[in-house]
């Protein structure tokens, strides 16, 4: 799932803030929220989740339930990828559109039972994406929306020993949960918490949803990290959590993602599945299709002289035309590059295409790299 960068006041709290500052976690305003950026430092954090394991606190995400006979209608409707392929107990990754193809969020739809759907949202366009899913879908009949969005304190355990940490309290065979499915298990005492195998790191991992009040909250931070010692776990921040999403490309809203960037340029069109049937924003997709397709495209960057490519600097061509831009752009901790996402034309988006990126005036050269630029290993 996905982030947003996007800001408004006063800052919203989750029910780990006490938690996070009594651990002297470096606190930011993320997505309106008082979140935590880091804790032991960014790149000791992205290791850890690279090589072992890191904990994260996500419950800024946003949840919205349809239920009812017209849920998957609605759903169906609402988001590009088709949610009746999806069996109880299996999630994918989707998107809203607006009507002319760009993004209103990215989003992950969780199957969780015959006509009972549940979308994960961004935290920045929580109220946002909820009111344009009451305006878009709220009339259509037979289902219900619920926002339920501060009922659960949402906690990441990402990382190659993810599995092993979890196992040590839940009595569910993790073994058996596949990428992007998910349970319900006994977690820490609790009955009927959701376990799902899905993450924003490009690692194994999963992600917990428990009672949102902050005894709870606490008593299930500090259980997991206690279980986690012997495996080297770390709590990890926003810092981490993007450098780690960047290496794995994944998209990031107000970057990759956004109300003026549509599927085809932001290179997830195998998301939209445009056979089955009218959803928001299909007529513009087939229009851009039927037009020659997008004329811009988002494409993986590395820096080959040194210097690193920032969000928002400008792409080049090689005599120092101006053709595009950083949508998102950092050091790589585990790759040990500097890396970067960024819309070009179509004619620059071929694989080996000598750019350059404006640095402070001056052009460093850079090229055109297949994307995720970390693939994790298979086991």
């Amino acid at each position: 799932m996905t982030d947003t960068a996007a800001t408004s006041s006063p800052l919203r709290r989750t029910a780990l803030n006490a938690t996070h500052r009594a651990m002297k976690a470096k606190m930011v305003d993320f997505g309106g929220w008082d979140m935590p950026v880091e804790y032991s430092g960014l790149i000791a954090e992205h290791m850890a989740v690279r090589t072992s394991v890191g904990l994260f606190d996500v419950s800024h995400m946003g949840d919205i339930q349809f239920r009812g006979p017209g849920s998957l209608a609605a759903v169906n409707r609402l988001c590009m990828n088709d949610a009746s392929k999806l069996a109880v107990g299996q999630a994918h990754y989707s998107a809203m559109l607006y009507p002319n193809g760009t993004f209103v969020d990215d989003v992950v739809v969780h199957k969780l039972g015959e006509n009972d759907y549940l979308l994960v949202i961004n935290a920045g366009t929580r109220e946002k994406d909820i009111r344009w899913v009451r305006d878009t879908v709220g009339m259509m009949p037979s289902s219900h929306i619920n926002d339920f969005s501060d009922l659960y304190t949402q906690l990441a355990i990402q990382g190659p020993l993810a599995a092993k940490v979890l196992q040590k309290l839940t009595d569910t065979d993790l073994s058996t949960i596949k990428n992007y499915w998910f349970t319900w298990g006994k977690v820490c005492g609790l009955y009927n918490v959701m376990i799902a195998r899905t993450g924003y790191t490009g690692e194994d991992g999963f992600e917990i949803y428990i009672p949102s009040d902050e005894p709870t909250s606490a008593r299930v931070w500090g259980e997991i990290l206690a279980a986690g010692a012997e495996f080297g776990i770390v709590p990890c921040g926003l810092g981490a959590r993007n450098t780690l999403r960047l290496e794995s490309a994944m998209a990031l809203y107000g970057h990759e993602i956004s109300d003026s960037i549509n599927v085809y340029e932001a290179n997830l069109g195998r998301y939209a599945k445009m056979d089955k049937g009218d959803f928001v924003g299909h007529a513009a997709l087939e229009a851009i299709t039927a037009a020659g397709g997008p004329k811009r495209k988002l494409v993986g960057l590395e820096m080959v002289d040194r210097g690193i490519g920032r969000d928002g600097y400008p792409v080049c061509s090689p005599n120092g035309t101006k053709i595009g831009e950083i949508a998102s752009g950092s050091p790589a901790p585990f790759l040990k590059k500097n890396i970067a996402l960024a819309f070009v034309p179509i004619e620059f988006a071929a694989v080996d295409t000598e750019v350059a990126v404006e640095i402070r005036g001056s052009l460093v050269k850079a090229k055109v790299v297949p994307t995720p630029f970390y693939k994790r290993p298979k086991l």
